[in-house]
C-alpha cells in the first residue's frame, strides 16, 4: 500500500529530507549523467509530494509556486524510483500533483519544463507542448502547459 504526503520544506524531518534528496541525486545526477545544481532555492519555496511504499520513497515531485519559475505554478523534479517503474505509480504521482496544484492555486494552469522524451507521458495527463525543444543541462526539454478547467476551480 502506498501513502502520499505533501511537505512544505520546513515540514521535512532530517531523515525524510535526506532520502528525498538522495533519490533526486541518484536519478537526475547519477542515472542521467547530468551534472547540474539539482538542489536550488526553489526547493525552500516549493511544496513537495512524496509517495511511500514499504518505508521507501517510490515517487516524488515538487510544486513551484507561480511567479518563480513560470508565471503559472510548475510541477517539476518528477521521479519514479527505479524499483517502482512500470507499476503506474508515475501516473498516480502526476494526477496527485495536478490535484495538489489546483488545490493550492485554484483556477491556475500549470507549466512545466519537461524532458522532451517524456512528452507522451505528460500529454496523457492533459499537458500540451507549447515550445520548440531546447537544451537544458545537456538534455532536450520542451515547455508544456496544462489548462485548469472551470470544474477545477
Amino acid at each position: 500500500m502506498r501513502t502520499w504526503r505533501w511537505y512544505a520544506f520546513a515540514d521535512f524531518d532530517a531523515q525524510t529530507l535526506f532520502a528525498y534528496l538522495r533519490l533526486r541525486q541518484n536519478v537526475f545526477i547519477v542515472e542521467q549523467a547530468c551534472v547540474y545544481p539539482d538542489i536550488d532555492e526553489l526547493d525552500r519555496l516549493s511544496t513537495h509530494l512524496l509517495g511511500w511504499q514499504d518505508g521507501q520513497i517510490v515517487a516524488c515531485l515538487r510544486l513551484v509556486p507561480p511567479g518563480l519559475k513560470f508565471a503559472e505554478p510548475s510541477i517539476g523534479r518528477v521521479i519514479t524510483a527505479p524499483q517502482a517503474r512500470g507499476t503506474g505509480v508515475g501516473h498516480v504521482l502526476l494526477d496527485l500533483g495536478l490535484k495538489g496544484s489546483t488545490e493550492q492555486y485554484p483556477g491556475q494552469n500549470n507549466r512545466i519544463g519537461a524532458q522532451a522524451h517524456l512528452q507522451a507521458f505528460y500529454a496523457a495527463h492533459g499537458f500540451v507542448t507549447v515550445s520548440e525543444p531546447y537544451d537544458e543541462d545537456g538534455i532536450a526539454h520542451v515547455d508544456m502547459l496544462w489548462q485548469a478547467s472551470v470544474a477545477d476551480v
